[in-house]
Formats: structure tokens, C-alpha cells, sequence
């Protein structure tokens, strides 16, 4: 990340002081969008998207009092996925990242977390994939470092596995495989009602772990890529049944893909099966009609499409959008098909402010 202006620590700074969460467990999407914008040229719109995003930032819950010890497992097992030591749990991380070289305490905390890969929606592995990318491509500054704390710590509270965890075991390839998942039965829930539904819908387990696995960890980042690929390729057909949620399919495994190049490659394949977790969940509880045809024409650049989505303004249009452009980077075959994806969120989502 190229950012001589300093917009992206401002904006980090500025954002710290609030809490990841609005109005109970809604996300907080600012400090996604904020990385995004800069990476891809847009730093002078970063303070008035935060301006116009303003009614979304509360404040940073409160502390219980009570310190998580990351070396004893009867003080963070106890506090893992409990988002009311939110706060101590990004207390907990700011400490630790002040203490210890960061990629050590994202390599000790990856395999405690990813079994929780589906809490909060997905976001919280999200966050952290935005804020590892920005160590690994930017300088290593203090808001940068706080926002990985802040990532791990949100990530640790609303961390939920699912209630039948996934195992990929098959021999199908992914984009069979995802094609495969079955709808929930009742899909007119919130995402969390949606999850619990997972183990009682018809053929879900079969579907979800019919995906063949990697053989090993050199596999990993091409498997990511390809169901990267899939979701994005899948959003564009699909995102009528769900253009905000469906988002999530693609840019939760992208996420892990962002974290691989600071991770011991023996974490590589569980990632994968995190991964492929999330994205299987998300397409299962949101069920999408037939294919559509979108209206609007796809972008002929890279730089036109992430363009239309700033102009947009809504974080889930920006943070896809994101991601499309890196398949689209990845696999230029796939490109014309990316770019047609980003014009269906900036077409079917609603702007920010609207």
C-alpha cells in the first residue's frame, strides 16, 4: 500500500476510538472500506466517506475489569466468543502486538480463531485479511498494528463455529462443489437463524463436504484463488437473491487468501477448510434465484469499476469490488466476468446514504 499522505493512519486513529459494532452486532464496515479506498487511489475521499458513515460509529464498549491471559486457557477459552469482553479482548491484543512481533501472535491466535471463521457474519476474518494485507504491503506504523489488534479482538468475541463443523473430504472440484450447497428451509431469517438451520437442511453435510481438500500446503493458494474466482463469478449470475450478504462468499475466503504470505505454511490447509467453510455457509443461507442478466454495462477497467463503487459510497459495494479486482488481476480469463460482478453490486446494492 502506497499511502504519502497519511490517510489511512488518520483514518485508523480516528476509527479506534469506536467500537466494531452498531446497534448490537451490526458491523462496523469503516475500517474495510478506509483500506480499500487508499489502496486503490482514493485517500481524498476516505475523511467525508467516514463523515457521511458517522451515524454507524458508537462508541468502544466498556471493560469488564476482568484481563484475558493468552497463555492460560482457562482465561481466554472462557472469554472466546463473548462479545461482552469485547473490549477486553482488544485490550488483550493491543497489549500482546505491543509485546510480540505481530506475525507471531497472528500465527499463535489463527488456529484458535478460524473454528469461529462464521462469527459476526464473517466479518471479523474480514477485518483481520484488510489489516494483514496493509502490514504486509505498508509500513508497520502504530495505527496499523492497533488495527490488527482490534480485528483479532472482535474476531475472538464473536467467535461462533458452526453447529456441524464442515470437513471437506471429497472429490469434487469447487466450483461443482459450491454450485451443489442447498438453500436453508427457511431463508427469510437473519444470517445467525440461517446458520443454526445448517444441520437440518436436506443434503447440507454431503454438499458441504463433498469439496475435494488440498493435498498439502502448495495447493492452498491456488484452491483459495479458484474459490475466490467461484464466489465472485457466482455473485455476478446470483446476487439478485441477496446483493449484500451474498458479498460475503467471496470476500470471507479472500480474506484468508490476504493472510496466507504472513502465516507458517502447516496453517495454510486448515485456512483452506475455514475458508471453504464460510463461503459453502454464506451461499447455503442465502439461496439465490436462476441466474439474471445485470443492467448496467460492465466496466472496461480495473480502475473504472473500484471508480464506480467509491462514487457509490455503500461498504459492501467497495469491499466486493475489492476483491473482484484481484480475480480479476489473478486470472485474466476471469476478468471480463469480475468486472461484470462489480457493476451487479454497484447496480443492485443501495448507496451509501440512501
Amino acid at each position: 500500500m502506497t499511502d504519502t499522505t497519511g490517510t489511512f493512519d488518520e483514518a485508523l486513529e480516528r476509527l479506534h476510538a469506536k467500537g466494531p459494532e452498531f446497534e448490537g452486532w451490526l458491523t462496523n464496515h469503516a475500517p474495510m472500506t478506509v483500506e480499500a479506498l487508499v489502496r486503490h487511489g482514493h485517500a481524498p475521499r476516505v475523511h467525508r466517506w467516514l463523515d457521511a458513515y458517522r451515524h454507524r460509529l458508537e462508541d468502544m464498549p466498556g471493560r469488564t475489569g476482568v484481563r484475558i491471559d493468552g497463555t492460560a486457557d482457562a482465561s481466554w477459552r472462557t472469554a472466546l466468543g463473548d462479545p461482552a469482553r469485547l473490549g477486553d479482548w482488544i485490550d488483550h491484543f493491543t497489549r500482546t502486538l505491543a509485546e510480540r512481533p505481530w506475525r507471531d501472535v497472528l500465527a499463535e491466535w489463527w488456529p484458535r480463531l478460524l473454528p469461529g471463521i462464521t462469527g459476526g457474519s464473517t466479518h471479523p476474518v474480514i477485518r483481520t485479511g484488510h489489516a494483514v494485507r496493509a502490514l504486509l504491503d505498508g509500513d508497520r506504523t502504530g495505527p496499523r498494528l492497533a488495527e490488527l489488534g482490534h480485528a483479532l479482538g472482535y474476531w475472538a468475541a464473536r467467535h461462533q463455529p458452526l453447529a456441524a463443523p464442515v470437513t471437506p473430504s471429497g472429490t469434487a472440484g469447487i466450483g461443482a462443489a459450491l454450485a451443489g450447497v442447498p438453500g436453508v428451509p427457511d431463508p427469510s431469517r437473519g444470517i445467525r437463524a440461517r446458520f443454526a438451520q445448517l444441520p437440518e437442511t436436506p443434503g447440507w453435510p454431503a454438499a458441504a463436504n463433498a469439496v475435494r481438500p488440498p493435498a498439502g500446503p502448495g495447493e492452498v493458494p491456488g484452491m483459495l484463488a479458484q474459490l475466490v474466482r467461484e464466489a465472485v463469478l457466482r455473485y455476478g449470475e446470483r446476487a439478485h437473491g441477496s446483493p449484500v450478504m451474498l458479498v460475503h462468499a467471496a470476500t470471507a475466503p479472500n480474506a484468508v487468501l490476504r493472510a496466507l504470505p504472513a502465516l507458517p505454511r502447516e496453517l495454510w490447509v486448515p485456512g483452506f477448510r475455514a475458508a471453504w467453510e464460510a463461503s459453502a455457509s454464506v451461499t447455503a443461507a442465502y439461496p439465490a434465484p436462476g441466474p439474471s442478466e445485470p443492467v448496467a454495462s460492465a466496466p472496461a477497467t480495473a480502475a473504472e469499476a473500484f471508480a464506480r463503487a467509491a462514487e457509490h459510497g455503500d461498504e459492501h459495494a467497495i469491499k466486493f469490488t475489492d476483491t473482484a479486482l484481484d480475480v480479476a488481476a489473478a486470472d485474466p480469463e476471469a476478468a471480463p466476468g469480475a468486472l461484470a460482478a462489480t457493476a451487479r453490486a454497484v447496480e443492485l446494492i443501495a448507496p451509501l446514504g440512501a
